[in-house]
């Protein structure tokens, strides 16, 4: 009768295998790199795909805290958008009067003038006359015939003061008028305002004057109101007809008197009130000089 349960390999006979191959191992290690090598390779995809399953978990988890940090990043940026968003509206106004500040500060004005930023307070509603009043008067200096510009051209001129206002008359008032040149050639003009904020009008110019489209008007400095070099208007249109005795030339004044805020006060500098104080001293009559000196001498 076979038994049951067949005997197989002896223990010893296992054990001295293993060390005979464990000694063949030992000795041919050097020799068996390139084989591990070739081996490893080709396992290697084998590695990639046992592994997919703790890459995955992984990324999973790498995912849900990124998304989660990220959607918590994006809350705190939407309420600083939000916040920021209500300072800017907050401070446009302010930096718009900044810029209109800036730009009028920048303007052409003389160094050595004294010059005050004035706001206008009030629009005349007069439909015949055309003036603004400023927040400056008589106790910060003003005086009538002061010179008024802003960030692009000459204005008006101050026509009343009282202690803490000013009127400032437009030069496109129909009684305003100021001497100007023509930048290209000093062909010297006069500008007279004809009653509407963006037109001017030159009198008296001959059809053979030289004069353009295009041409830029500046102030020429006679009649001793407005100081020389600041600009005035450009010349829109020049029509000659054959039938009119001189040409008719209009411009259009460079200021935005449609929508002007701050205004520019100048003041005359003081080297030039020297000068025209001599002047006026100097051109004393002999008659007068005698009459002085003889009232002296009595």
């Amino acid at each position: 009768m076979k038994p049951i349960f067949a005997r197989g390999i002896s223990n010893q006979f296992r054990l001295t295998l293993a060390i005979i191959l464990s000694v063949i191992l030992i000795v041919a290690n050097n020799r068996l790199d390139p084989v591990r090598k070739s081996v490893s390779s080709v396992l290697s995809p084998l590695q990639y795909v046992a592994n997919v399953p703790g890459a995955l978990l992984d990324w999973s988890a790498e995912s849900l805290a990124t998304r989660s940090m990220l959607t918590k990043q994006n809350k705190e940026l939407l309420r600083q958008q939000l916040m920021m968003s209500e300072r800017l509206q907050r401070f446009e106004h302010l930096r718009q009067e900044n810029d209109r500040l800036r730009a009028l500060l920048g303007s052409p004005v003389h160094m050595d003038s004294k010059k005050v930023v004035a706001e206008v307070m009030e629009v005349a509603s007069d439909p015949y006359h055309q003036y603004v009043v400023l927040n400056h008067g008589a106790m910060s200096g003003v005086f009538v015939g002061q010179p008024v510009v802003d960030a692009q051209g000459v204005v008006g001129q101050v026509v009343q003061v009282n202690e803490l206002t000013s009127r400032v008359l437009l030069i496109s008032d129909a009684t305003h008028g100021i001497p100007v040149r023509v930048t290209r050639n000093d062909v010297r003009l006069v500008v007279k305002g004809t009653g509407v904020l963006d037109e001017l009008e030159l009198s008296y110019v001959s059809k053979s004057t030289d004069i353009r489209v295009g041409d830029l008007l500046v102030s020429s400095g006679l009649g001793n109101r407005f100081p020389e070099g600041y600009p005035v208007a450009r010349v829109m249109s020049v029509v000659k007809d054959d039938g009119q005795s001189y040409a008719n030339v209009i411009a259009q004044p460079l200021a935005a008197l449609d929508r002007i805020r701050y205004l520019l006060l100048i003041w005359p500098d003081e080297q030039e009130q020297s000068l025209k104080t001599d002047e006026l001293s100097s051109t004393e009559t002999p008659l007068e000089s005698q009459k002085q000196n003889s009232e002296v001498s009595q």
